[in-house]
């Protein structure tokens, strides 16, 4: 297959893990309203490891539409595959959007209007999703909250990967050689001139999200030891706090000794001391496991993803959307 020789203006990312049944509509739709912008575009579906038919969904639709598909060798996670599909757009401005046609294809002009007057990036700003349990909606806007307090820089609460990057942002991103990636703080910790669109979230069109309390938690975790090291700061005080109380309970039983003798009472207090102080520690060292697991995991060196395969669209089916007479599918 010939490669493209002229770099398309817009790029579109999805990463992908089972949405067979969701990116048979998304692609052609969002084929469509990109080719109504009168831009040159290509659309990037990277495959996260998927166990049902992505691959061949995607497959079947590059016979009509100009869809490159990146496959990798395994789940390596959302970041990951985030970071491979930007590592091969090369359009000046590139949209990152999911594959479950929750973000709305009507703001995709939007987006591109406000790259052109001068917006570096553009995310959306989602708002409270009803399709999420009372339980994960509040421990999600708790964590936003937590992570907000404690990061070193601003991350909106509720802005997501539905977003629009130029090509400065994206070869920001690229340059950066942390494995743990934490997209949401790398995109506010690049900086660039940015912009937020608020959107109400779509109902998923097919198959169950993913995102539950066990990921909340490990993103959760990513986020705060990539972007603070206040954890450990509060864990030297509070050692610090432990230790002045201890220091002052011991003058005072000095004191108390020699003024009125031996004291034998104080088993239950001696106990209650004891296993205080031994949590404490415990938890100080699994805080402080964290971030010694983060080093670990970024001196192995090892890359973020692994690319199975690469299969570009036919070059008649580029000519073919490339031409203002084509007329593309009606999937609209």
């Amino acid at each position: 297959m010939a490669p493209r020789h002229v770099s398309p203006q817009v790029s579109c990312v999805v990463p992908a893990y089972n949405e067979e049944r969701n990116l048979l509509l998304l692609i052609p739709r969002l084929a469509d309203r990109l080719k109504s912008t009168g831009r040159s575009f290509e659309i990037i579906v990277v495959d996260d490891g998927s166990t049902d038919g992505t691959v061949e969904s995607v497959r079947g639709l590059q016979d009509s539409h100009p869809v490159t598909l990146v496959r990798l060798s395994r789940n390596f996670g959302k970041e990951n595959a985030i970071t491979a599909g930007l590592a091969r757009a090369h359009g000046e401005a590139v949209i990152l959007m999911d594959a479950d046609l929750q973000h709305p294809l009507d703001l995709l002009e939007r987006y591109l209007e406000l790259w052109e007057e001068g917006f570096e990036m553009v995310y959306g700003v989602r708002h409270e999703r009803a399709d999420q349990g009372w339980l994960l909606r509040h421990l999600s806007r708790l964590f936003y909250r937590l992570l907000s307090a404690v990061a070193s820089v601003p991350i909106p609460r509720g802005a997501g990967d539905f977003r629009l990057l130029d090509r400065k942002v994206v070869d920001a991103l690229q340059n950066l050689p942390e494995r743990g990636r934490f997209m949401k703080g790398l995109y506010s910790w690049v900086g660039f001139k940015s912009h937020a669109v608020p959107f109400e979230h779509d109902n998923r069109h097919a198959g169950v999200s993913t995102f539950n309390f066990r990921r909340l938690f490990r993103l959760a975790v990513t986020g705060i030891t990539a972007f603070s090291d206040l954890p450990l700061r509060i864990w030297t005080g509070v050692g610090a706090l432990i230790s002045t109380v201890a220091i002052l309970y011991a003058l005072f039983i000095v004191g108390r000794t020699l003024v009125f003798g031996v004291d034998l009472p104080g088993w239950a207090t001696l106990t209650v001391s004891i296993l205080f102080l031994g949590g404490v520690q415990i938890l100080s060292v699994g805080v402080l496991g964290e971030y010694v697991a983060r080093i670990f995991e970024e001196v192995k060196g090892r890359p973020n993803y692994i690319v199975a395969e690469e299969i570009e669209p036919h070059t008649e089916v580029l000519a073919d959307w490339e031409n203002p007479a084509a007329t593309g599918s009606e999937a609209l």
